[in-house]
Parts: structure tokens; sequence; C-alpha cells
């Protein structure tokens, strides 16, 4: 099985082209101010768009991921550890790492587009998706996600 890299695509058995970064998929920032940090793809854009006339994709990431929470500790200090920073972004193709992963939370009423261009709608969806990731944190499930990544 060859695999080649191309913008969001990559080659099966049959030799046809396949769409991989997809709604949902978690992926890695590789540069920017958020290089190295995890998040996940809300819309893509493979053709690109009139202002963008390349890939790119709509993010939901944690800028700030959830620390360790000890169990003798105040409820204060335990919500306050267990809370995220997160940010929205729209980035290229080539300053993105896809994972193995994906992390089912429907943003689409959440951010979209033009949430983007208006600073005020931003701040606010940002906060709605924080009260989205940290309901999913508290189910226990997607571990790896809410983990801060080590290298």
């Amino acid at each position: 099985l060859r695999v080649h890299l191309l913008g969001a695509l990559s080659w099966n058995r049959a030799g046809k082209m396949v769409k991989f970064l997809k709604p949902g998929k978690v992926v890695i920032v590789l540069s920017g101010r958020y290089a190295g940090k995890k998040a996940v793809i809300v819309k893509n854009h493979d053709d690109g768009t009139s202002s963008r006339p390349y890939g790119h994709a709509l993010l939901v990431g944690l800028s700030k991921e959830p620390r360790k929470v000890i169990r003798k500790s105040s409820q204060k200090t335990q919500a306050k550890r267990s809370s995220v920073k997160t940010f929205i972004k729209t980035v290229n193709y080539n300053h993105l790492m896809p994972t193995r992963y994906t992390l089912d939370v429907d943003f689409k009423g959440v951010v979209s587009g033009e949430v983007i261009d208006n600073s005020t709608k931003k701040v606010e969806a940002a906060k709605e998706a924080k009260k989205l990731l940290e309901e999913k944190f508290k189910t226990g499930k997607n571990r790896w996600f809410f983990s801060k990544l080590r290298f």
C-alpha cells in the first residue's frame, strides 16, 4: 500500500484518490501561534475559496489542555484544573498533521465561516466551543485528545 500525501488526498489500492481530512478528524497544528496543539476539523475546503485559493480547514482546538485532577482537592480547584481554553482558526492543509483519531462533537451550529471575520462573534463561538469540549472531557472518553503532547 503506497500512501502519497497530496494536500488532503491519499491513494487507495484501486488507485483512487481518497479524501481523509474530514470534519471530526483530529489534527495537530504545525506552525504559528498554536503549533503543537491539537484541533478538530469543523469544515474543510479541499479546493479552496476565492479568498483562500488553497486547501484549508476551519479548526476548533485546545490552546490550553486540562490538567491532572486530584480527588482530595476542593471542588473549586477541580473545576479550575479541568477547564480548557479553545481557539478557532482557519489553517492551510500544509500546516496540519492528521492523526488517526476522530472526535464526535458537533460544532456546526457554533462555528461557521462568518465567525472568523467578526472578532466579537469569534469570542462568543470560542466560549460555546469551550463548553462543548469541557462536557466531552467530563465524559472521560477521548483521553488522548485532552492530554498534552509531550515532545
